[in-house]
């Protein structure tokens, strides 16, 4: 599977948990640990943690590794791992706090298939 299915997988199971500014990251030149980096965040922790599940679900029932997932139990900053794409899953509080997308404010964004600069 390459990186722009998984990435539609990922952002679709979050978008049916209606995860909140949903931004994906293009980080082919910027790193070359991932593809992807998606963005979201949930008003509160079982929000959080409902949005995590169901990319790990979505991602099991395409035989798609999780390699990782961290921050579950807090449900503050969850990242699960998908090797091309990493999704962050933040409380919306920590959201602004890290502000990721400022970050890699250089990484194009990405938007369902169509690069947005």
């Amino acid at each position: 599977m390459n990186s722009q299915n998984l990435l539609n997988i990922a952002v679709n199971a979050i978008d049916n948990k209606k995860g909140e500014d949903i931004v994906s990251l293009e980080m082919k030149e910027i790193s070359d640990m991932t593809d992807y980096f998606v963005i979201t965040h949930g008003n509160n922790e079982r929000q959080v943690q409902a949005i995590a599940r169901a990319v790990k679900e979505a991602a099991n029932e395409q035989d798609i590794e999780v390699k990782r997932m961290e921050g579950f139990n807090e449900a503050r900053w969850i990242l699960i791992d998908l090797a091309d794409v990493v999704v962050h899953v933040f409380h919306k509080d920590e959201r602004n706090y890290y502000n990721i997308e400022k970050l890699y404010q250089d990484a194009p964004l990405e938007s369902h298939g169509q690069v947005v600069y």
